[in-house]
């Protein structure tokens, strides 16, 4: 991953995520509020699974405006989201919109190597080049540190 947002691969980074999946979202709080089995759950749940869809297909609009809805409902959070949107807001090229969403997702999971990755492309892609670096070795330190234990 580290090497992708070193080359602003954005294809590379969108091939990682999809793999990933939401496998890193596990232990996250995901606090459900008394609304779980409401409508507005169950919209909340479809946003995201539309959303995953268009990720899929590369109709980063479309995940942007499901993500947006998912995140919006606030009923349940997910670092993943943000990332997946922050990765649609670079390929859309609005990189200021996907630097907050990988800060957004940090905030989340603050360990995540993939949070500090992908602040990293959106800071080179705006051309802030030495905290671009700054991100990456954190990510890279997240990450050593992750595949240690």
């Amino acid at each position: 991953m580290g090497e992708a947002c070193l080359r602003k691969d954005l294809t590379a980074l969108h091939e990682i995520l999809e793999k990933s999946g939401y496998k890193d979202d596990e232990g996250i709080a995901n606090e459900l509020s008394f609304q779980m089995w409401t409508n507005q759950m169950q919209e909340t749940l479809n946003s995201k699974k539309h959303g995953d869809a268009a990720f899929r297909a590369k109709d980063f609009i479309t995940a942007i405006d499901c993500y947006t809805q998912f995140i919006d409902g606030g009923t349940m959070v997910s670092p993943t989201v943000y990332a997946r949107r922050c990765l649609c807001y670079l390929m859309s090229d609005l990189p200021q919109e996907a630097l907050g969403d990988a800060m957004q997702a940090q905030v989340v999971f603050p360990e995540w190597p993939t949070a500090f990755y992908l602040q990293a492309a959106g800071l080179f892609v705006l051309g802030i080049e030495n905290d671009a670096q700054e991100a990456l070795k954190e990510a890279t330190k997240l990450e050593a540190k992750r595949n240690k234990n």
